[in-house]
Order: C-alpha cells, then sequence, then structure tokens
C-alpha cells in the first residue's frame, strides 16, 4: 500500500496541474458574466477581481496553516498555492495593460 500512495498523491497532482492549465487556456468569458446586466462599470468589475484573489491568498494561507498543522494534504497546498500564483499573475498582467493603455491614451494628440 505504501507503493500506492506517492503514485495516487502523483497521479492527483498532475490531474490538478491539468485542471488548471485548461482553466488557464479557456479565454476569460466567466469575467463578463459576473458584471451587472445594468452595464457594471469597469472599476466594479475590476474590484470584485481584486477582491477574488485577495480570497484567494487567504484561502491558501488557511491551508498552509493546515499543513504545518497536519490538516491537510500536500497536494492541496499546492494547488491552492498555484491557484493563487496564477491569479496575482492575471491580475500583474491586467495592471501592466490598464497602464499601457493609460499611457497610449496619454500620448495621443489632442
Amino acid at each position: 500500500m505504501a507503493i500506492n500512495t506517492p503514485f495516487n498523491a502523483a497521479a492527483t497532482a498532475y490531474g490538478n496541474a491539468s485542471r488548471l492549465i485548461n482553466q488557464a487556456a479557456k479565454p476569460q468569458a466567466d469575467l463578463t458574466a459576473t458584471a451587472p446586466s445594468a452595464g457594471g462599470s469597469f472599476a466594479d468589475i475590476l474590484a470584485q477581481n481584486v477582491q477574488g484573489v485577495v480570497d484567494q491568498g487567504k484561502a491558501a494561507d488557511a491551508m498552509a496553516m493546515d499543513m504545518v498543522s497536519g490538516k491537510a494534504n500536500v497536494v492541496d497546498m499546492v494547488t491552492a498555492l498555484s491557484e493563487t500564483e496564477m491569479a496575482i499573475e492575471s491580475m500583474v498582467t491586467i495592471r501592466d495593460r490598464v497602464i499601457s493603455a493609460y499611457e497610449e491614451i496619454m500620448r495621443m494628440p489632442i
């Protein structure tokens, strides 16, 4: 049974990584689905997504604390951390594009 446990953990880790890659490869069409049908502002959508990143970070921290106390699985902790890392990288990319768009608008002649 000791031989099956590492194999199962590895298979679970590969399955979780595959799920994360598939989610990252899909276009983020769900961002528009969270917007109100009355046409929510860009600031509202951005605030919701930032709050989602913060919530994911808190969940990953809680999972890490559970791991330290021996209550959590290593695979679940690594998955939570990688999901948080992907969310942060996405927010940094959005921030960079917003700044780039603002700089381009400022370069436009009046």
